[in-house]
């Protein structure tokens, strides 16, 4: 296992920006941390510098400025995600192997229970602090947003989507839950009190929304999409602005003290950078250069921390004899071995 890591600076170009995204400056390190699976979401809990990087059938837990791997949650086959409740002290992963959601201490990340979802599909998996409630976003013939208490782990609602392949959800602390839907290209906006969905908003130009974050000062939406990444009033519904980023995007993250978004590209293998100027103006400050195929990434906006992780993949095996020829642009097929498992820190 190699942890040895260089920071660097990164310098944004913005001799042309406005005063509120001059002289952006973001540092970068890499640390191959080892382990074994694939990955999906990571999740970095607020101000303790620790983060939560899916695996595959395990999680593992690392210290974000060092690279130093802590500790890992086992058994959570096909896992996704991890979602944090500091209040109850407990953590959560979502477990699309079993249909289950695994409940861990937060402090020991010792095993509680696991807790069967029976809609099945799990994937996003989020913290909504203002609701105190834990929420889920699973893909099936009919899509749903699964809410859970943290406290107990006993599901408190679920609520069908007019998507079967709903990512990332985000709540306003008003009482409303806005959902991205992959698929349909909406948003759609759950009321938290009735547990029901009651508009559905269209994302265009953005085609296919993953990641999403909030802003209540503003009372904006970020909403993360290959291309053209937008902004919506929360209030209406209506996309106010565009962040031009790279294809691969599958979550964002905000840091709303320095008011920046970070959109990651795994196929461009970076991060952009945008600054919120104004609600409706942003500039991009930074394209920082990550890893090819690192498309999540965790905002600690507590110490103004973003991280990502991917694995780099040797080359794959000999097709067997009589194997077809996969299809021009198609995706898929058999990969190599993991030989190496980059977690990068980007430090601003």
């Amino acid at each position: 296992m190699t942890r040895r890591a260089v920071f660097a600076p990164l310098f944004a170009i913005a001799a042309l920006l406005p005063a509120a995204g001059r002289a952006q400056t973001f540092t970068t390190a890499k640390w191959n941390i080892g382990g074994e699976g694939g990955t999906d979401y990571i999740t970095a809990e607020q101000g303790t510098g620790r983060v939560f990087v899916s695996r595959g059938t395990h999680i593992m837990v690392v210290d974000g400025p060092t690279g130093k791997v802590l500790g890992d949650i086992p058994d959570t086959p096909r896992t996704h995600g991890v979602g944090l409740a500091p209040k109850a002290n407990h953590g959560f992963t979502t477990n699309a192997g079993d249909s289950t959601v695994t409940m861990f201490d937060l402090k020991t990340l010792a095993f509680i229970k696991k807790i069967k979802i029976e809609v099945g599909g799990l994937d996003g998996i989020t913290y909504d602090e203002s609701d105190d409630v834990i929420l889920l976003t699973n893909h099936s013939k009919i899509g749903t947003l699964t809410a859970i208490n943290p406290k107990t782990g006993d599901i408190v609602a679920t609520v069908e989507l007019e998507d079967n392949g709903p990512e990332g959800a985000v709540a306003d602390g008003k009482g409303r839950i806005f959902v991205n839907n992959e698929n349909k290209n909406t948003i759609q906006v759950v009321d938290v009190k009735t547990w029901k969905a009651v508009a559905s908003w269209p994302t265009a130009p953005c085609v296919h929304p993953t990641g999403i974050a909030y802003d209540a000062k503003s009372n904006r939406i970020f909403t993360g999409c290959g291309t053209n990444s937008i902004v919506v009033d929360a209030k209406s519904g209506a996309v106010v602005a565009t962040i031009a980023v790279g294809e691969g995007v599958d979550a964002l993250g905000y840091d709303a003290s320095e008011k920046l978004i970070y959109i990651p590209s795994g196929r461009g293998g970076n991060v952009v950078v945008a600054h919120m100027d104004a609600p409706d103006k942003y500039t991009v400050v930074a394209t920082v250069p990550t890893f090819a195929g690192a498309k999540t990434i965790a905002v600690d906006a507590v110490n103004h921390m973003a991280y990502l992780f991917q694995p780099e993949f040797g080359p794959p095996p000999p097709p067997a004899p009589g194997t077809p020829a996969p299809a021009p642009g198609g995706r898929g097929g058999p990969r190599g071995p993991i030989v190496a498992a980059w977690f990068i820190a980007i430090k601003h």
